[in-house]
């Protein structure tokens, strides 16, 4: 008994500091966002995305919502699309168009950092996962179009309160601590279900499963076995292996770049992927989708590096470190 309050105390308190950490990004943009709905500013801010949410079937304001991910984190978009969808809300195809948008391509300042410190070109790693991003989401927007499915209101189990964005500011606040506290909720019941998985060995079945498909399409083995670990355990796990590799000198910078780009379209497949399922995204798009995409890309990424010369690799792809 003793052993397991231990274990739910580390699981709060590091509950308690990840959403520390997010809250001190997340309640200034919820402040600018409440600024820019009180002075009908929105609709401005969005127009110039206008036409990519176009292109995607989603609504003008999702770019908003994109744009404050692609800076911040999926935590703080999660919040901005909950005060846009209340009245008008998303199919389940929109959804899912929406999440892999987010999953592809969120808190690039940081994750692409640790890319660069790595030795992969900064703006090559951004780029490759808004382009990334944009072409999956676009490819699901037209499978489902064309096929009429997931057309049904999108099943969002993440529910803010309805005062969260209305009412006065007393309210607003109100709504807004609640809405925090449901993210605080959030991030302790993933740190749970990841500990339960670690524990049962799904994390080490999901390696054993993923590693052939990284050798297959061209990343070394040892490169490998840390990017599954990015795979299921996010970018920042991985990246970290990466960095101290890469500085060591085990890993060639073809197996680092190759790792690291791969990362960056495909990772934390379980954790990420049920935040978007909270938001109505469906698992065709945001888990298989995102992980069939990923492995066609980076199979033709890798063929067509191999074909670049080495003087433009070096100035575009990668660095040495």
């Amino acid at each position: 008994m003793t052993r397991i309050l231990n274990e739910l105390g580390r699981m709060l308190r590091e509950a308690a500091l990840a959403s520390y950490e997010l809250f001190k990004i997340m309640i200034p943009v919820l402040i600018l966002v409440k600024v820019l709905q009180e002075f009908g500013l929105i609709k401005y801010l969005a127009w110039p995305l206008e036409p990519v949410m176009g292109v995607l079937g989603l609504p003008a304001e999702m770019g908003l919502v994109w744009a404050t991910t692609l800076i911040n984190n999926i935590y703080t978009g999660m919040i901005v699309l909950a005060s846009f969808t209340g009245n008008a809300p998303l199919t389940a195809a929109q959804a899912t168009v929406l999440g892999v948008l987010m999953l592809v391509a969120h808190g690039l300042p940081i994750e692409t950092a640790i890319a660069d410190r790595s030795g992969a070109r900064f703006l090559f790693q951004c780029c490759v996962r808004m382009l990334g991003a944009f072409v999956l989401a676009w490819l699901l927007h037209m499978v489902y179009s064309a096929t009429g499915t997931l057309s049904g209101p999108a099943p969002m189990l993440f529910q803010t309160d309805p005062s969260a964005g209305t009412g006065s500011i007393a309210a607003w606040t109100l709504g807004q601590v609640r809405n925090l506290a449901s993210i605080f909720c959030i991030i302790f019941t993933l740190i749970t279900i990841m500990r339960v998985l670690q524990a049962i060995g799904v994390i080490d079945l999901m390696n054993r499963i993923l590693r052939p498909v990284l050798d297959l399409i061209g990343i070394g083995p040892k490169a490998s076995a840390i990017t599954v670990i990015g795979l299921t355990m996010g970018l920042s796990y991985g990246g970290g292996l990466i960095i101290s590799e890469a500085r060591n000198g085990s890993l060639s910078k073809e197996d680092v770049f190759y790792s690291l780009t791969f990362m960056g379209l495909c990772h934390s497949l379980i954790e990420d992927t049920l935040l978007i399922i909270l938001i109505g995204g469906h698992l065709s798009g945001v888990l298989w989708g995102r992980l069939i995409f990923a492995v066609l890309a980076m199979a033709a990424i890798v063929q067509i590096v191999r074909r670049v010369p080495e003087r433009a690799r070096a100035a575009y792809l990668w660095a040495e470190k």
